[in-house]
């Protein structure tokens, strides 16, 4: 497949936008701070004339309540990151393939989609990055491709999703459903200053360097070996089998053990068994937790940010794989119940107080030294089951496929609901090529 670039520009908010420096929160500047890509793959059964100008006159139209996508980041002391709303623009690309959807096959993440996602220069200053870069992609045999990168230091997940529902209601025609809204304080100032000494008692192990490989003092290694990504479904009835399996030990007192424990348990099993590790070698899994609604009170619809705490949940492999997939569901969930309107605010406070948020950040993308909690010997299993990701209609009916962009750090995956509907889910995973075969046969040979 040839792709080549046709055309491309900054786009502007449609009118005049707050301008001037917009706070951001702690959340917002550590974890991953670089560009998450998205894509979208659309076949429509019309004509696509005037499909670029509807879709560039459209994104003008939204960035005026996305006001702070059109602005650039700015690094300040300590590693912190400013955003400056300066309605600079949003990076538009327009391509074209020789190629069509067929050539994709199933979607699953491939060489190819280097070319279709638009790319981020991070030799450049931070301050000449585009926070949101889109490509529109025509395929010669029919159908286009949307695909979208976005800093993470401006928006997680939900927000992400946000804004592009709202940009595909105005490119039909149809008003802002929900207004977002930026003020940071929505995140809640911290009770008191002693929250903070839940870090020395070890409560916020998340900020603890991670395991490593039993012998090994860093996981330079690691990170060198080549990896390559797999989508892997699994039915309503292989979903189903694995929750009861997981819940026959659950106590009777609890509630049942959700799909997300459950299949986050069973990758974390999979993976220290496709891995091999040795019984006493210690593994961490990173799950990412939605604390908007865990705030007292819940944070309400429309903020725009980033309100997603990252918890670990830890234990060694030999007790993992000795112990039936509840023990590994109930190690996660002890991970996810802690994080409580307390827990966030001690964590903010802690934040806070650092002279440098410098080893919170994943610079990984940016070519530092500074990489991503994943890989072996842990993994992260990041939830995309609850959010909105189907269905996006800019006027040319919904999407034929919705997935992640490549994605290279080694234990890094993505759970999403079948496209169907039908109680299907599908994991995007990225694992080490020597063990990615295994890995598959231990998913399907041990529901």
């Amino acid at each position: 497949m040839v792709v080549s670039n046709k055309m491309s520009c900054l786009v502007k908010p449609h009118t005049p936008s707050c301008n001037g420096y917009l706070p951001l929160s702690e959340w917002d500047q550590i974890g991953t701070i670089t560009h998450v890509p998205t894509i979208y793959f659309y076949k429509p059964s019309h004509n696509l004339a005037g499909l670029v100008d509807r879709l560039r006159d459209s994104l003008s139209r939204v960035l005026v309540p996305f006001y702070p996508l059109a602005g650039r980041l700015r690094w300040a002391e300590g590693s912190r990151l400013l955003l400056e709303c300066n309605s600079m623009g949003v990076e538009f690309v327009v391509a074209e393939s020789d190629g069509g959807l067929d050539h994709l096959g199933d979607f699953s993440p491939c060489p190819e989609y280097e070319y279709l996602v638009p790319k981020v220069d991070y030799g450049r200053p931070i301050c000449e990055l585009s926070l949101l870069l889109v490509q529109v992609t025509k395929f010669a045999c029919g159908g286009f491709s949307l695909s979208l990168s976005i800093s993470h230091a401006v928006a997680d997940g939900p927000s992400a999703l946000h804004f592009i529902s709202e940009w595909a209601r105005m490119a039909r025609g149809e008003p802002l459903e929900i207004v977002p809204y930026f003020n940071r304080a929505a995140l809640g100032p911290p009770r008191n200053n002693g929250l903070h000494t839940l870090f020395r008692t070890g409560q916020h192990s998340e900020f603890d360097h991670p395991p490593l490989l039993l012998g090994q003092s860093d996981n330079v290694e690691e990170r060198k070996k080549k990896t390559m990504v797999a989508m892997l479904t699994l039915t309503k009835y292989q979903v189903d089998r694995l929750k009861n399996k997981a819940n026959q030990l659950c106590p009777s007192d609890t509630r049942p053990y959700t799909r997300y424990e459950t299949i986050a348990g069973h990758i974390w099993r999979c993976a220290s068994k496709a891995r091999k590790h040795e019984h006493d070698q210690q593994t961490a899994l990173g799950v990412c937790v939605d604390s908007r609604s865990r705030m007292s009170p819940p944070i309400q619809p429309g903020y725009f940010g980033n309100a997603t705490l990252d918890v670990v949940a830890t234990s060694r492999s030999g007790e993992l794989l000795s112990n039936p997939l509840g023990y590994a569901a109930s190690r996660i969930r002890g991970a996810i119940e802690k994080v409580t309107d307390g827990y966030v605010r001690s964590a903010m406070e802690f934040l806070r107080q650092q002279p440098s948020l410098k080893r919170f950040q994943d610079l990984h993308s940016m070519g530092s030294d500074d990489g991503p909690f994943y890989g072996n010997p842990n993994l992260g299993v990041v939830s995309w089951m609850t959010l909105p990701i189907y269905g996006v209609d800019f006027g040319w009916g919904r999407e034929v496929y919705m997935g992640p962009g490549n994605h290279d750090f080694d234990g890094d995956s993505l759970v999403l609901s079948g496209p169907k509907g039908d109680g299907s889910v599908v994991v995007a995973l990225c694992l080490q090529v020597q063990h990615m075969d295994d890995f598959k046969k231990f998913f399907y040979q041990d529901i």
